[in-house]
Parts: C-alpha cells; sequence; structure tokens
C-alpha cells in the first residue's frame, strides 16, 4: 500500500487574502501538482482549512493552518502488455518514442488490449500519475498504420506542459511521406479547412465553410517514375489532416486505401500507408531546452524508397 503524504503550512502576513488556490499552487512541496489537480483536491476536501473543507476561491488569513492530504494515484483500469516499440529518449518526464506501423495508440472501441497505452504501462515502472491515475499521458496520437515519433508524458506537470506547448503550435512537427505523382511545385502551402465527411462519418474531408482551419506546408525531397517523396510540416494538427490535404492536392499517401493513396499501379506492393512522424521540437517540461528528435524510418517504407530509388537508376542506363 502507498503511503498518503501530508503537509501542513501556516499561512503568513504576506500571504493574507490570497485564494487558497493559488497558495498551495506556490509551495515547493507541491510544485509537481498541477494546478487543476489541486484544486480536485481542495473540492474533495484533501485540502482544508483549520480543520474546514474550503473553496479554491477562499481568500485566507494570517495564521490560517492549511492541510494537504495527498492521496496516492489511483492504478490504472487497464492491464499492461507486453507490446514492442523502440525507445528514442527516456527521463524521468518524459518518453520519446518510435511507433511501428499496425499499433493504435489509444485503447478504443475494437481495440481494447494491444495498445501503446497498455504496452507504455507494462515498460514504465515510474509513474507518478496523469490527472490522479497511474497512467501514461498521451499528448498526441498517430494513425494505426502510420509509423513514427511520439512524445509521451510520465507525470501531471510534463503533460500540462507537452499539451500546452501543442495548443500555442510551438512543438514542431515534421513527417516524412511517400506521394502517389507528382505534387504541382517544388514546395507549397495548402489552407483548406478540414471536418467530419458530410456521408462516412469516420472519414473527414476538405470543409470550407463548416471546417476548422488546417495549414500544411509541403516539400520535395525526392522524385520517381510514380510517386514523390516529400517533407510535411503543419502548422495545425487536425485528424488525418496530412491525408486529406496531400488527397486534395491531387497526390494522395501511397497505400492510404482511406483517401485513394491505393489506386495506382505498380510492380511493388504497398502493404500501409507511407506516412512517417520523422521529427519534433519542444521544449522539456523541466529543464525548458530546447530539444530536437528524429526517428529513422520502419524497414518496410525505408526498403520501398531503396527499391524505387534502384529502379530510378537502372532507368538511367
Amino acid at each position: 500500500m502507498q503511503n498518503i503524504e501530508s503537509y501542513s503550512f501556516e499561512v503568513s502576513r504576506k500571504n493574507r487574502a490570497r485564494r487558497l488556490d493559488v497558495f498551495v499552487a506556490g509551495q515547493p512541496q507541491l510544485q509537481n501538482i498541477s494546478r487543476s489537480r489541486l484544486r480536485t483536491y481542495i473540492r474533495s476536501g484533501d485540502i482544508k482549512v483549520n480543520g474546514k473543507t474550503c473553496k479554491a476561491s477562499y481568500r485566507l488569513k494570517k495564521n490560517d493552518q492549511v492541510m494537504v492530504r495527498l492521496p496516492p494515484p489511483l492504478p490504472s483500469t487497464l492491464i499492461s502488455e507486453k507490446i514492442f516499440f523502440q525507445i528514442l529518449h527516456e527521463d524521468k518526464d518524459i518518453i520519446i518514442l518510435s511507433k511501428p506501423p499496425g499499433l493504435v495508440v489509444h485503447p478504443a472501441c475494437g481495440h481494447f488490449s494491444g495498445t501503446l497505452v497498455h504496452g507504455l504501462l507494462h515498460h514504465c515502472r515510474n509513474l507518478s500519475g496523469i490527472g490522479g491515475e497511474l497512467r501514461p499521458g498521451i499528448v498526441h496520437r498517430l494513425d494505426k498504420d502510420t509509423s513514427g515519433i511520439m512524445i509521451v508524458a510520465k507525470n501531471d506537470p510534463a503533460h500540462q506542459s507537452l499539451s500546452g506547448q501543442f495548443k500555442k503550435r510551438s512543438m514542431e512537427k515534421i513527417y516524412l511521406a511517400l506521394l502517389v505523382g507528382q505534387p504541382p511545385s517544388r514546395e507549397g502551402r495548402i489552407d483548406l479547412a478540414i471536418g467530419r465527411h458530410p456521408v462516412n462519418r469516420k472519414k473527414m474531408a476538405v470543409r470550407k465553410q463548416t471546417g476548422r482551419t488546417a495549414i500544411t506546408r509541403w516539400k520535395v525531397l525526392e522524385k520517381f517514375d510514380s510517386f514523390s517523396l516529400v517533407q510535411i510540416k503543419l502548422d495545425t494538427g487536425r485528424t488525418h489532416q496530412i491525408r486529406v490535404h496531400m488527397a486534395a492536392l491531387g497526390c494522395p499517401v501511397a497505400g492510404d486505401r482511406v483517401y485513394g493513396g491505393n489506386k495506382f499501379s505498380n510492380r511493388f506492393s504497398v502493404p500501409r500507408q507511407y506516412l512517417h512522424a520523422f521529427q519534433l521540437t519542444f521544449d522539456h517540461p523541466r529543464s525548458h531546452d530546447r530539444l530536437r528528435f528524429a526517428a529513422p524510418l520502419w524497414n518496410d517504407m525505408d526498403i520501398f524508397l531503396r527499391l524505387l530509388r534502384e529502379e530510378k537508376k537502372d532507368a538511367l542506363f
């Protein structure tokens, strides 16, 4: 059984009239707990003033006694499983990993086991809790058949920091995609709003009137006979954004059976959508250092590109 942490603080003259939630959030012993979690503890009575439950907005008085009881995080309701993924970096706050293609990130309808989250629960032995539960903090997701780099939080403050960077768009994401055909120019920018498909609710679509702003930038790295390898940067992070925008450009992601990337004739088979999250740049939630990590291509996409390069080289002779 985990021990319950308890703290007692006496309100000094300089802290009188300060809100209870602001006061407890400013205590060094509680700096690793998010403000939202502290407010939950205030509501539940785990944080009291003079032995009484108060609102988060309660204005403190000099000599008030603030008692804090930190219940241990609840065990996850999920069962841990040994799942393969590649660890690129790990410290006490974050995990940087490379997700293999075919792996679902989070449990959902039809995927109640065998997900990345189940694998992270098996891998992590030092989680301090996300939202009061012992679980990894998934900050962003990749589609099942998209491979590549992801960042995961191991505690509440890291989760809050990384989620905030995604919302502010200060976290930079670069993808590599193999497209069917050739884009109309060497590089470009797509600004087309994306929303739920009007008929097929499992798909997304360009919805100029009702969709949400979506901006994608591409740059062609290599051209082949029937394909092109492009680098893609996202200014926004909509569901299926790259796949929808590339299809709208007339060059869907190769192997994408939902948005038309399988409609081509070639002697090489494309078993899945060749979209890879290649690079991630962000501020570390604790040190605030600007960091950059890259995930090498997975074997299937790497081998396919080698075959295309060999075919291109042979065609020159």
